[in-house]
């Protein structure tokens, strides 16, 4: 059961963090992984370790996303599971904000999961099959946390997206879910410093971080065969974060 084999599977963002913590997953469990980013150095390393290729790709040039799905189709002859994991996520008070900054978030974000998921469909349709899974989060479609307004309205706007693209995508044999971490211990996560992460797992039941490859686990099932009857939802790994209904309820 949950074997990839003989599949093979594009992550985006997969050179750092979460997204090379599903690559890895991904291809334990048996598929070609092709890493999709824009760094190439960490991308080729990423990719030689796994045994699979790396294409460089701005999510956010839809020119990018279509060239690289017509790259894979050209060498492998198809593309069964997309994981659509690119993302960012800089701090930026609503005081300080600028318009910039608030399209850069939902431009990689939000724009790219739909310049990706398009472009990807296009060529599962044509064989009757696919699995995408998107990063999304607990943070805006659940939570929230000063600094995060720009990222959190994406990741909420990411599950909308989902939801209409399921149906959409419901008789093509194409199924599209969520994962939706809380906080994982990723490079980017690290850079926040100490102080925040010692916050986060007072917050957290298990007062543990998560691993990127808690993550690939939850997306390997969602790109599996036997996840077939599952569409347009979303599975939140979070060590418990959400539940609590007050610090008081958090263990000691």
């Amino acid at each position: 059961m949950f074997t990839l084999k003989n599949r093979v599977a594009l992550v985006t963002g997969g050179e750092h963090g979460i997204g090379k913590g599903i690559a890895s997953v991904l291809h334990k469990a048996g598929a070609r992984v092709v890493i999709g980013g824009l760094d190439e150095v960490a991308g080729q390393k990423v990719a030689s370790e796994l045994d699979g290729l790396f294409i460089k790709m701005d999510v956010t040039r839809q020119s990018d996303c279509r060239a690289a799905i017509a790259d894979i189709e050209t060498r492998f002859g198809q593309l069964d599971i997309l994981c659509s994991n690119a993302g960012i996520f800089p701090q930026a008070n609503l005081d300080d904000m600028t318009e910039a900054q608030w399209d850069k978030v939902h431009n990689v974000n939000l724009k790219g999961t739909f310049f990706m998921v398009q472009a990807a469909m296009a060529h599962m349709k044509k064989r009757n099959y696919g699995r995408i899974v998107l990063t999304s989060s607990i943070t805006g479609p659940i939570t929230g946390f000063p600094g995060w307004s720009h990222y959190g309205a994406s990741k909420a706007g990411q599950l909308g997206f989902m939801r209409s693209a399921a149906l959409e995508l419901a008789n093509s044999g194409i199924t599209i879910n969520a994962v939706m971490p809380g906080n994982v211990l990723t490079e980017g996560l690290k850079a926040q410093g100490e102080a925040y992460l010692n916050q986060m797992r007072a917050a957290i039941p298990t007062h543990t971080l998560g691993t990127p490859e808690d993550i690939g686990h939850a997306a390997c099932f969602l790109a599996s065969e036997e996840a077939r009857y599952i569409t347009g939802q979303q599975i939140i790994v979070d060590g418990g974060q959400i539940l609590p209904e007050s610090p008081d309820a958090i263990p000691g």
